[in-house]
């Protein structure tokens, strides 16, 4: 095997992302780091780089163990690497809903009309 391996393809083999191209973008946007220097993801990683992915408010740290280009299944991912991250933050419930996107209309539907207006009144009241 070469002397390295691009990130964005390990980052997919320890399953830090579902897709190649989704690590490739986390990359594009800078938060995905190597050994504490933002990284693009044609950098070709080595045995023992520490790399730190950025999850919205928590971030991952894994240490490369092993250079690998090929999935595999997602119990034995984790020999990949050794995780070293501190532990997910537990949001709770109030500040789980305030994340959430707010319901949205599609573009051009406008205003509900008198029909869909009285729907979800009848909704709301538990009429429905």
């Amino acid at each position: 095997m070469a002397s390295g391996i691009r990130l964005d393809k390990w980052l997919q083999v320890a399953r830090a992302f579902k897709t190649r191209s989704q690590a490739t973008r986390a990359c594009s946007l800078s938060r995905v780091k190597v050994n504490g220097q933002t990284a693009k993801a044609h950098r070709n990683l080595q045995l023992d780089d520490r790399v730190e992915v950025e999850y919205g408010d928590w971030s991952r740290i894994l240490v490369v163990k092993e250079l690998r280009d090929k999935t595999l299944p997602k119990k034995e991912a984790p020999r990949v690497y050794e995780d070293v991250s501190p532990p997910k933050p537990q949001l709770d419930p109030i500040e789980r809903i305030m994340r959430k996107a707010p319901a949205v209309r599609e573009k051009g539907m406008g205003r509900p009309s008198k029909k869909e207006r009285r729907q979800m009144d009848r909704f709301r009241r538990g009429d429905a």
